[in-house]
Formats: structure tokens, C-alpha cells, sequence
């Protein structure tokens, strides 16, 4: 079983190649991937995605590398739609279950034009040649679904490949999170880095 930092190298070399930031070799399939990881290990995940940030892969690899922390993208939006303060508020009066579902009306969770999946999807926000790492997921489980995310972005965005760095397991067909809870069930992605 390889260590957290070997999956990382590996993941590292993987974004480099050309032919993974073209999607080819995947049977024509868009290129979305999970990188599952122990929740023990989420610092230092954290940790390599800062230091991979301050890189300038466009310059040295020829790729812009964006990250999206779905949790604080979802607090910018709810901040935009003048809800955050709002919401704060209900929390104590309604219940946190209220808040979740204003949440995801607000943002349109359900709905095609999601708002996360629409600012992700904007390519004013992920130019081509762009290699997307989705991260925060943990944070904001059970507000949002990480089989959401990925289910409503797949049907909009394919002009770059997009990494979900998951804390729990992934097994081809069924998203655990924190390595207990079952996400939901997904099927398009591909697990990046086998453990």
C-alpha cells in the first residue's frame, strides 16, 4: 500500500502528461477523477494543494491548475446572493436542517443551473487547459453532496479534466465519505492513484 505522499507524486506526475490533460485513453470519456484519501490524512493533502497552488504550471508544465474549495465557494455565492448573514440568523431559530435546505435552494443544488457548478463551469473562472482539483468536500458534507457536484458538473464541463480529493473511499461505483457514510452512489469518475 503506497503512503499518502507517494499517491501525491504519482498524482503530480499524472497532471503533467499531455495526454491526461486531453482525456485521452479513456474510451472518449470526460476526464473527471477521484483521489480518495484517509480523513487522517486531510492535512496533509491540504498541505501539497497550497504548495502546488504557489506553482506556475502554466509557465513550467503548460496547464493553469485551478482549485475550487467547494465549502468556501459555497460561502462566497451564499455572501453574493446577500443569504450568509440571513442564514446565521435562522440557524437558531429554525434548526441547522433548515438552514441546509435553504442552502441548497438558494444555490440551486438541484436544479441545472446550480450556481456552484455554474461558476466552476464559467471558462472566464476554468480557462482550457485547465486542470481543476476540487477540494473542501469534507467541510461542507452533508450541506452538499459530493455525488451532486460531480453528477451536475459532468453533464456541463468537459474542456478539462477535474479531480475531487474525496476523505473516505472510493470503489468505481459507490462514494463513502469519511470512509463510514455513504455518499451516494456515482459511476463516471475514475479513482486516480489506487491506494
Amino acid at each position: 500500500m503506497k503512503t499518502i505522499h507517494e499517491r501525491l507524486d504519482i498524482l503530480e506526475e499524472k497532471m503533467r502528461s499531455e495526454n491526461f490533460r486531453e482525456n485521452k485513453g479513456l474510451g472518449n470519456e470526460v476526464g473527471y477523477y477521484v483521489f480518495d484519501y484517509e480523513p487522517e490524512e486531510e492535512l496533509e493533502v491540504r498541505k501539497r494543494i497550497e504548495q502546488l497552488k504557489t506553482t506556475d504550471t502554466q509557465m513550467k508544465f503548460g496547464y493553469k491548475l485551478i482549485v475550487y474549495d467547494i465549502y468556501e465557494l459555497m460561502i462566497q455565492l451564499l455572501k453574493e446572493e446577500d443569504a450568509f448573514d440571513e442564514l446565521l440568523e435562522l440557524e437558531d431559530t429554525d434548526g441547522t436542517q433548515y438552514v441546509f435546505d435553504t442552502i441548497s435552494d438558494i444555490l440551486k443544488f438541484d436544479d441545472k443551473d446550480s450556481l456552484i457548478v455554474n461558476y466552476i463551469s464559467d471558462k472566464k473562472h476554468t480557462p482550457d487547459d485547465s486542470v481543476v482539483l476540487l477540494t473542501g468536500v469534507g467541510k461542507c458534507f452533508p450541506i452538499i453532496r459530493s455525488h451532486k457536484i460531480l453528477n451536475n458538473l459532468h453533464q456541463v464541463m468537459d474542456h478539462c479534466p477535474v479531480i475531487m480529493f474525496f476523505p473516505g473511499r472510493y470503489d468505481w461505483n459507490q462514494l463513502r465519505i469519511f470512509g463510514e457514510l455513504k455518499d451516494d452512489n456515482y459511476y463516471r469518475a475514475f479513482p486516480i492513484v489506487e491506494r
